[in-house]
């Protein structure tokens, strides 16, 4: 899963991306409203953490704008304490959830894998799609509920085809949710980490869609 964090308190910003990141999700990083906007406009996020104190471009206007450009990833805002007026404004922008600070990260975890989830269309935690279970929280994938192990790009490929359970998604889409912005991307390895997601799952679960991508299917 690849998540937007915009704040641009340094030490706030540094000991979010590094909670997330142990959470296992991939996450770019933007320190002013202005290049949030720009981030959130150009690529695909499963979420974004969003402070609405931000330089440049204050976080509601970001929100507001991302919303009329039709941009409809999940967006918890981040206030101070006492701003009530600021989470009224923020929901009323499109913001799916908020959360005061000070915060555990712990609470902040919880709540992007509950907007995760409902966008997706999932009640739990756990992604379900045949014999195969992924817990989000956990990290653990099980197949008829034997355990499997998986390197964390493997898992993070095989999460995102679960989310999107029938339906077509390209090699770039998943190399977007498994390389960061700043890495060198490189949609043939996607290929490799499938390969081996094969060997590991029954025959036909991820299907080959010529031209397209590759499909998760619930039986073979």
């Amino acid at each position: 899963m690849r998540i937007l964090l915009v704040e641009d308190e340094p030490t706030l910003n540094l000991q979010i991306g590094r909670s997330l990141r142990a959470e296992g999700y991939i996450v770019e990083v933007a320190v002013n409203g202005r290049d949030a906007l720009h981030l959130g406009n150009e690529e695909d996020f499963d979420a974004v953490v969003l402070d609405l104190g931000l330089p440049l471009l204050d976080g509601i206007s970001v929100l507001k704008r991302w919303r009329a450009n039709g941009r409809g990833m999940p967006v918890l805002i981040l206030t101070a304490r006492g701003d009530w007026h600021e989470r009224v404004a923020g929901i009323d922008a499109g913001a799916d959830d908020y959360l005061v600070k000070p915060f555990h990260m712990e609470e902040l975890a919880a709540r992007l894998r509950a907007l995760i989830r409902r966008a997706a269309g999932q009640a739990d935690n756990e992604l379900r799609c045949g014999p195969l279970s992924l817990d989000l929280r956990g990290a653990r994938v099980c197949l008829d509920g034997q355990p499997l192990t998986l390197t964390s790009h493997e898992f993070r490929v095989l999460a995102y085809l679960m989310q999107r359970r029938g339906q077509a998604v390209t090699r770039g889409e998943l190399s977007e949710h498994v390389y960061p912005l700043d890495s060198e991307r490189d949609s043939n390895t996607i290929e490799v980490f499938v390969g081996r997601l094969r060997k590991k799952l029954p025959s036909g679960m991820i299907e080959t869609l010529r031209g397209l991508g590759y499909r998760m299917n619930d039986t073979p």
